[in-house]
C-alpha cells in the first residue's frame, strides 16, 4: 500500500466546448482509457484519488451538478470514462493550478501525502501550473507522459520537459508497476 501518494486527475470532467476542444477531445480519449484503468489499480494499492476540477464559471454548482453539465459538451465520452467514484476527493478550482484557492494543500496533509502523480488536462496550462505549485510545496512529483494531453502534442511535450527539467518531475510512462519505486529513485 503506497500511502504517502495521490494521484491527482486534472479537469478530466470537461465539456470541451472551447476553441480547441475538438483537438483536446481526440488527445484525451486514449489518456483518458488509460488513466480509468490505472486509477483502478492505484485505489487497489491504497492511492487516494483527488479529482481537481475548473469550475468552468459554474461558481454555485456541486460537483454532481457539475458532471451533468460537462456531459452536455463534445468532453461526454472523456467525462463518462473518467467519472469519480463515491469514495474519490473532489476539488473545484477556480483557476489554473489545483492548489490557488482551494483546500488541496490541507486535504494532502491530511492525508500525508508526500508524492503526487499528476495527470489530466490541459498538460501545457492547469497540470503544469499544478506541478508548478506542487514543487514549491515540496512534492515529490510524477507527471507521466502518457497520463497528460494538451490541444497539441508538441505543447504537451514541450510542457513534460519543462516539468521534467525545471519542477524534477517524474515522466515515466503510466505504470501501475512503477507505483512503488517511483519517488525512491
Amino acid at each position: 500500500m503506497k500511502q504517502d501518494t495521490a494521484l491527482i486527475i486534472i479537469d478530466m470532467i470537461n465539456k470541451m466546448d472551447f476553441d480547441g476542444g475538438e483537438n483536446l477531445l481526440e488527445n484525451s480519449l486514449p489518456v483518458a482509457k488509460r488513466l480509468r484503468k490505472f486509477k483502478k489499480e492505484v485505489k487497489q494499492q491504497g492511492v487516494p484519488v483527488i479529482y481537481v476540477n475548473d469550475n468552468f464559471g459554474l461558481w454555485q454548482d456541486n460537483a454532481t451538478e457539475l458532471l451533468e453539465e460537462c456531459k452536455k459538451g463534445i468532453g461526454k465520452p472523456v467525462v463518462e470514462q473518467m467519472e469519480p467514484d463515491e469514495d474519490d476527493y473532489f476539488i473545484i478550482k477556480p483557476k489554473h493550478s489545483g492548489f490557488f484557492g482551494t483546500q488541496l494543500s490541507i486535504l494532502l496533509d491530511h492525508l500525508d501525502v508526500k508524492n503526487l502523480i499528476l495527470t489530466g488536462v490541459a498538460g501545457d496550462i492547469c497540470v503544469i501550473f499544478t506541478a508548478n505549485d506542487a514543487y514549491m510545496r515540496e512534492y515529490n512529483i510524477w507527471v507521466p507522459e502518457n497520463g497528460t494531453a494538451s490541444e497539441y502534442k508538441n505543447d504537451n511535450e514541450n510542457a513534460l520537459r519543462i516539468m521534467k527539467r525545471s519542477l524534477g518531475a517524474r515522466t515515466d510512462l503510466l505504470d501501475i508497476s512503477l507505483l512503488n519505486d517511483i519517488f525512491s529513485r
